[in-house]
């Protein structure tokens, strides 16, 4: 999921939290809207995550340099 979608899903869930006053049966609108927002949360958060991993500083944590001798 990246960032545009999660962003969109907590948009989303947001106006079905707050703006929306209908009623469904057997559908609870808000508590649907929350999971959205919080789905949209987590995945924000992921891809911020993997999103960082692909830095330069974090390619070279596992480099290995060798010497070699000089004669």
């Amino acid at each position: 999921m990246g960032i545009g979608v999660s962003v969109f899903l907590m948009a989303v869930g947001a106006i079905l939290t707050f703006a929306v006053e209908a009623s469904a049966d057997g559908i609870n609108i808000n508590t649907v809207g929350i999971i959205l927002m919080a789905a949209g949360a987590l995945g924000l958060l992921a891809s911020l995550v993997f999103l960082s991993s692909g830095t330069p500083w974090a390619a070279r944590r596992g480099a290995v340099v060798r010497e070699e001798e000089v004669l």
